[in-house]
């Protein structure tokens, strides 16, 4: 029984110093994290302070851009309208715009990440419709302002003289 009694404290031990070490290991991460939140809160204040805000997500651009058209409706006197008939339009104007925001707010709110897929898709459009168009301004400026040669195309040449 003596011998076990040694070999359990050595194993006490070795499982002690392993301890000892995951500990050592965690507070390093820990710390690892922590300058790496400080360093990213930092680069992220100079940024801001460089150019600004950053926009939103689409669905708080789209949110803005909703509140945005609705106070210039609101304020929006036609001179069209006459004085009288003036109120009853501001009024049908204030109510479409009331209506209109009932109706995106609760989509905006149940599908955020909607909006900034379409963005997305947006975007990878214009980049195609972009890509089309320089490749066709290539090929139009690409040909010889001459006279055509023979091979040049689909078609023939006339001499029209």
């Amino acid at each position: 029984m003596s011998e076990e009694r040694p070999t359990s404290d050595a194993a006490q031990e070795e499982a002690g110093d392993e301890v000892r070490a995951e500990e050592a290991r965690a507070t390093d991460a820990d710390a690892w994290a922590k300058a790496c939140a400080e360093d990213l809160a930092a680069e992220k204040a100079r940024r801001r302070a460089e150019y600004g805000t950053p926009p939103g997500s689409a669905a708080e651009e789209l949110r803005k851009l909703v509140d945005a058209v609705a106070d210039k409706l609101s304020g929006l006197n036609s001179p069209l309208f006459g004085a009288v008939a003036s109120g009853t339009a501001q009024q049908m104007v204030n109510q479409v715009v009331q209506q209109a925001k009932a109706a995106v707010e609760p989509v905006i709110e149940r599908n955020p990440d909607v909006f900034d897929h379409l963005a997305a898709a947006g975007s990878e459009l214009l980049a195609a419709y972009r890509s089309a168009v320089e490749a066709q301004e290539r090929r139009w400026t690409s040909r010889d302002s001459g006279p055509r040669g023979e091979g040049t195309g689909p078609g023939e040449h006339i001499d029209l003289d």
